[in-house]
């Protein structure tokens, strides 16, 4: 009777844990999920932008000060299994200033996430991602820099952007672009980058206490969900149109910037 016993209890045990974690899945994690696949995926096909994605949809269902981590943690994931196919593209000497000048400016954009009212950082979310989407489909441009002499200003602005918000790629993108990068050299060089920043922006998360329980639990749940999206992403980005996709994501970021506005303005 002992030896059934044990057995029945070896058989029910994982049934019960299996239970016992499909309860922690409740509709804000499932929310959780379809975000970061989406944003994930943004990411893959185009080098950047899971965080101008991710962080803004977040805002709708958790504090900025969870979404944030939570997508800078979703970040170093990505970027490492990008850069174990691309490392050859990397622009090491472009990505190493950017990443200097970056580590000066998350101090402060960690304070601005730290003191400030969640209201107008969702306002200011709002309007970097308007500003930025509203530039990449408007802009025709023909500047070009030559040298990365302007590389500290550019990294100080991500470092900014990314301590407050985890959105190191708007300035990052808008210099690859001033300076000619290809596709592999755009893609390649910005994953060089965002892997060590993004791990120092972790530990000034940590430092701050904003690192909680519920960032590794839905980051776990995620982890899952996000290498799939990689790597449909990695296919994604060899069969790209090219113009016509960016389009429609700048267009679907615009919208996320205007509803977070209306979101300040009505409560």
């Amino acid at each position: 009777m002992r030896m059934e016993s044990w057995e029945r209890d070896v058989a029910v045990r994982p049934c019960v844990e299996v239970c016992c974690i499909l309860s922690l899945v409740d509709e804000t994690t499932l929310l959780v999920l379809a975000v970061v696949f989406l944003a994930t995926l943004v990411r893959s096909a185009l080098g950047f932008g899971e965080a101008l994605v991710g962080v803004p949809l977040l805002a709708f269902i958790m504090p900025v000060e969870q979404a944030v981590p939570l997508m800078v943690l979703v970040s170093v994931v990505v970027a490492a299994v990008v850069l174990l196919q691309d490392w050859r593209h990397v622009h090491i000497t472009t990505a190493s200033w950017l990443l200097v000048w970056t580590l000066f400016g998350i101090p402060c954009g960690l304070l601005l996430l730290t003191a400030g009212d969640e209201r107008v950082v969702k306002a200011i979310l709002g309007a970097i991602i308007v500003g930025f989407s509203s530039y990449a489909l408007a802009s025709r441009s023909k500047l070009e820099l030559k040298t990365d002499r302007l590389a500290g200003v550019f990294g100080f602005a991500a470092g900014v952007l990314g301590g407050a918000y985890g959105m190191n790629g708007p300035p990052l993108v808008i210099y690859g672009t001033l300076r000619r990068w290809s596709a592999a050299q755009f893609r390649a060089t910005l994953q060089g980058y965002f892997l060590p920043a993004s791990v120092v922006a972790l530990v000034g998360y940590a430092l701050a206490g904003l690192w909680v329980r519920e960032v590794t639990l839905y980051f776990l749940f995620s982890l899952p969900v996000a290498l799939a999206a990689t790597l449909l992403g990695q296919v994604a980005h060899r069969r790209l149109s090219g113009r016509a996709f960016v389009v429609w994501v700048h267009a679907l970021l615009i919208a996320v910037g205007v509803a977070l506005w209306a979101q300040c303005i009505w409560g």
